[in-house]
């Protein structure tokens, strides 16, 4: 029989009771989101505008009233804020150089399945078991890093690991994805339901694109689900649906970046009476998760997407090629600007996208021209 002393164990403050959190080391409480909002405003600013602004050109893309290329480009985690925003602008001057051939958004990755960054991890300039003010905590430090990053010639995507940061970035995003693991995930369909901006979802990580079609059908429903309110309290979300969404083919046992292999997609999309649009991820399993390979996956990938309009390309990409050390705090990387998560290549120039996306655009005016010429065949 258990001593009766084991009940007589004060209870700590922050339990209800002996059962509460037994395996719980630390629970450390954060602002609510209203705080960070406040502390970064993006109302009535340039950034508003636009953000507003690149989520209309990106429904115009997804919906077939543009014939413009969509890249999202970036790094696959971020670390060190000072890289981010030299990014930020060395991605923009090629934006700019292709205004009518591509919408470039710049992909800002907080935290991965494998990295928790700067959202989650520890901050990489405190000493162990040092922690700072909870109104500069890891939440402040990413809107801080995104806000100074989005500038006038940038556009901001994300990648959505997790359902609790509705409030925090939603309003300050373009386009966002939900990863491979968690594609099959209601929690992140009915997020994604409720998302002002479009959102890509990738196929399963053995290349199953029919869950990828599944959560497309998902999301454009209504749901009700937990979040959390700017003000922090829990409460019931009601969503409308998102019709802006797309599948992302990331590879699986195989790549999946050829024309069969999009063709394949389609039909799914097809059967499942959805607009046959897709993104290809020219990195993961796409390219063997060997950075080197993502230009030749991207030159395999034009000639798919000159035959169908509908293929549009996610890349990974650093300031410098290759990986720093794992773990390496901001300035001890290689190189300034290297990821120290997956190795990444240095960001290109865009300039054959460009040319692939203005040719195909032209002969899509061409075949339009001929069929109203002589009449459907």
């Amino acid at each position: 029989m258990t001593p009766t002393e084991n009940y007589e164990t004060p209870i700590p403050g922050d339990k209800t009771s002996l059962t509460d959190d037994e395996r719980i080391e630390n629970i450390v409480p954060l602002p609510p989101p209203e705080n960070l909002i406040r502390f970064f405003p993006i109302q009535g600013t340039p950034v508003e505008k636009l953000i507003a602004g690149t989520r209309r050109k990106l429904r115009e893309i997804l919906h077939g009233r543009s014939d413009r290329l969509l890249v999202v480009i970036g790094p696959c985690s971020i670390h060190d804020p000072a890289a981010a925003v030299a990014y930020a602008a060395k991605l923009a001057v090629e934006r700019e150089k292709h205004p009518g051939e591509l919408e470039v958004a710049d992909a800002r990755l907080f935290r991965e399945a494998a990295h928790h960054g700067r959202l989650e991890g520890p901050d990489q300039r405190s000493v162990p078991g040092r922690q700072l003010p909870h109104q500069r905590g890891p939440a402040h430090r990413a809107r801080r890093c995104w806000c100074a990053s989005t500038g006038p010639a940038c556009r901001r995507a994300a990648s959505s690991s997790t359902s609790s940061r509705r409030s925090t970035s939603a309003t300050s995003s373009s386009w966002g994805a939900i990863g491979a693991r968690t594609t099959e995930s209601q929690v992140h369909r009915e997020l994604a339901s409720g998302l002002s901006a479009p959102v890509g979802f990738k196929n399963g990580t053995d290349g199953n694109v029919r869950i990828a079609v599944d959560a497309l059908l998902a999301a454009r429903q209504k749901h009700h689900f937990l979040s959390v309110h700017k003000s922090g309290q829990v409460a019931i979300v009601e969503t409308r649906g998102n019709e802006d969404c797309h599948i992302i083919l990331r590879g699986g046992k195989t790549p999946n970046y050829d024309a069969a292999s999009v063709a394949a997609a389609c039909e799914e999309l097809a059967k499942a009476k959805l607009p046959e649009r897709l993104m290809i991820d020219c990195s993961h399993a796409n390219a063997a998760k060997q950075y080197q390979r993502q230009a030749d996956v991207a030159r395999r990938h034009r000639r798919a997407a000159r035959r169908r309009r509908e293929a549009h390309r996610r890349r990974d990409g650093g300031i410098e090629p290759g990986r720093g050390p794992p773990g390496a705090r901001p300035g001890q990387a290689a190189q300034f600007g290297q990821s120290v998560t997956d190795a990444l290549p240095r960001l290109g120039r865009l300039d054959k996208g460009a040319r692939n996306a203005r040719r195909r655009s032209e002969e899509a005016a061409q075949a339009g021209a001929l069929e109203q010429a002589t009449g459907p065949a």
